[in-house]
């Protein structure tokens, strides 16, 4: 029964890993010479998404001061 489980265990890792490299081998950038407009190189889109992270940094920040002055 144990070397039962270990091979069901290899055999789902193995598919696993089967399945992943595929994935990743599909997944391929565009060569050089692709047409289109080149963007700026250190144009960075900083979006609400940014803000998101940062307000919940502060906002557990704070949590975490105020745990630490109740104990």
């Amino acid at each position: 029964m144990k070397n039962l489980a270990t091979a069901c265990r290899l055999a789902f890792a193995a598919g696993s890993l089967l399945l992943l490299t595929g994935a990743f081998s599909s997944a391929q950038a565009q060569g050089p010479g692709s047409t289109g407009p080149v963007p700026d190189p250190t144009a960075v889109p900083i979006d609400g998404g940014a803000s998101l992270l940062l307000a919940a940094g502060v906002g557990f920040g704070l949590k975490k001061l105020r745990d630490r002055r109740r104990a």
